[in-house]
């Protein structure tokens, strides 16, 4: 485990300390907690995106299908 200092506004201090009391946790664990699920996130989004554009490109549909004209897409 790291240590880090963090700071936050009064306001919000007070909070997270009521909402980890309220969960029976700390603020440093909630924090923790908090990173650890942004960075996974992160990671399946990046592994997702990778394996995506690893397959190779296709048509729409067929050679005769048409991508649609951007007037049709912008129609308000």
């Amino acid at each position: 485990m790291k240590n880090v200092t963090i700071t936050v506004d009064e306001d919000v201090a007070r909070w997270a300390k009521v909402w980890a009391a309220k969960h029976d946790t700390s603020v440093s664990k909630m924090l923790g907690g908090e990173l650890r699920e942004k960075m996974e996130r992160e990671r399946s989004y990046d592994r997702s995106m990778k394996r995506y554009f690893a397959k190779p490109a296709r048509p729409l549909k067929s050679q005769k299908a048409r991508y649609p004209k951007r007037e049709s897409l912008y129609e308000r």
